[in-house]
């Protein structure tokens, strides 16, 4: 994934732990709003929060409120998430909507993050998850072949790219062009049939409620910006990077490593394309989806959660290689300074996400029963 400045985000903001505000309840109504005030984190708990949506934030750069904003503080200051639930078997506490039945999470970044944060919420049973949709909403590196920064993509395909075999390039045999190819294969030459997905090396995602989203998204105008403008006119050889932000369909490579360059864009639409056996599309890079969808796919087993009820949409806050007559290089460690489709991505990012939001909300009793 690429992000604001590197150090920070790995750094990381860990929520301290804070008392959870009961829900109070009416005078009309004797029955208490659910709350989760005395039940431990973790332990059995006599009546579970119901979550309609949970949105999967990867990272926050530095406060939830009032500075720049990463992945998450849109969605909470704009989704009204003021009650905290403190959530010490993960990365950041929760914070929830009780009107709207809305909860906001931040995973940390990376898979081994992602996987252990969403372990820990399935398996706390304080909250009620079972007809809970899951939208993991977060900024990537994007391939200027397929869109331009603060573009967004939903992603049919997510795939792994850390599970692999790897030879330093410096040692490859003269014809290979990586020193990178998937178990089970010979060499990078070797990877044309039908690939191995036993080992969570990509998830389809339901592709009814991708279509779905998709759909109701594609005609959302984005905002253009001089800033993004000015980044994206560089990429001459490239149309796709050249026009302003939209919507669109297209899979996504989570990877731990925070990987750059021409030579590794096309091994990401290599890698995409061989675990997709053709039918996926690598456009944005990230580090995180493929742990959401291993520890989605384990609590739906035993129903915990649904799988069939995850999305995962990405937008574009920098390109996944350099422009032409720059050295992937020296465009990577500027990158990580400050990305030019920051602001956008983040902002873009919610205004479409939200548009998913909203339906789901708007006509629960319908999606509550079967997913779209």
């Amino acid at each position: 994934m690429h992000f604001p400045t590197l150090a920070t985000i790995l750094a990381g903001t860990l929520v301290s732990a804070c008392a959870l505000t009961p829900v109070a309840a009416s005078a009309a109504d004797p029955v208490p709003a659910p709350s989760v005030a005395d039940c431990d984190p973790g332990a059995a708990c006599a009546h579970p929060l119901p979550v309609k949506v949970v949105v999967v934030s990867l990272f926050e750069i530095g406060q939830d409120e009032g500075d720049v904003a990463g992945e998450f503080q849109l969605w909470k200051t704009r989704r009204g998430l003021t009650q905290r639930i403190p959530f010490p078997q993960g990365f950041h506490d929760l914070w929830y909507n009780p009107e709207t039945q809305v909860l906001g999470m931040v995973t940390g970044v990376g898979t081994a993050r992602s996987t252990a944060a969403i372990m820990a919420l399935g398996l706390d049973q304080r909250f009620a998850l079972d007809k809970s949709y899951w939208l993991v909403a977060g900024i990537a590196g994007i391939d200027p072949e397929d869109a331009s920064i603060g573009s967004v993509a939903w992603a049919r395909y997510v795939v792994d790219g850390d599970l692999a075999h790897e030879i330093d390039a410096r040692e490859i045999p003269a014809d290979w062009k990586t020193g990178y190819f998937a178990r089970n294969t010979r060499g990078p030459n070797d990877m044309k049939g039908t690939p191995d997905t036993s080992s969570g090396e990509v998830y389809r995602i339901n592709p009814s409620l991708e279509k779905w989203a998709f759909d109701l998204t594609k005609n959302v105008e984005l905002p253009d910006s001089p800033a993004i403008a000015a980044e994206r006119a560089k990429f001459t050889d490239y149309p796709r990077a050249q026009e302003p932000p939209f919507v669109l369909e297209g899979d996504t490579l989570s990877a731990m490593t925070f990987w750059h360059g021409e030579k590794l864009t096309d091994w990401a639409n290599d890698w995409v394309r061989y675990w997709s056996e053709g039918k996926g599309e690598f456009v944005t890079s990230a580090m995180e989806d493929t742990g959401v969808m291993q520890a989605v796919t384990y609590l739906d087993n035993i129903g915990r959660a649904d799988r069939d009820r995850v999305l995962v949409v990405r937008a574009g806050s920098n390109f996944t290689m350099p422009p032409p007559d720059v050295d992937a290089a020296t465009y990577l460690l500027r990158e990580n300074e400050g990305y030019a489709g920051l602001e956008a991505s983040v902002e873009n990012l919610y205004t479409v996400g939200s548009v998913v939001v909203d339906e789901l909300l708007g006509n629960w009793d319908r999606y509550a029963a079967a997913t779209p």
